[in-house]
């Protein structure tokens, strides 16, 4: 299974999201320290898991579902995590 492929499934099943966005970005950090075809990640997600938690909070429980990936390659993840309420009148 490729890495976005793993990011999505594990939190699909951790945090049964309204929403969920998993983009690679890798190609964009080319040349850069630690660049490679699946080392960049965004995600954006969306799920009531979230509700009553700060933003470190959530980072942190996002952070430990991936720490696999982490720790095999994955360079760099940036996370936006929000309640459905915090989502409504967004544009994601």
């Amino acid at each position: 299974m490729d890495r976005e492929t793993s990011i999505r499934t594990k939190l699909q099943a951790a945090f049964a999201p309204d929403s969920l966005i998993v983009e690679n970005e890798s190609h964009r950090h080319h040349g850069h320290a630690g660049a490679g075809s699946d080392t960049h990640f965004k995600v954006t997600i969306v799920s009531k898991a979230f509700e009553g938690k700060g933003r470190i909070e959530r980072h942190r429980m996002v952070n430990e579902l991936l720490r696999e990936e982490l720790s095999s390659g994955l360079h760099a993840l940036a996370i936006k995590a929000l309640t459905p309420a915090e989502a409504r009148g967004t544009s994601l």
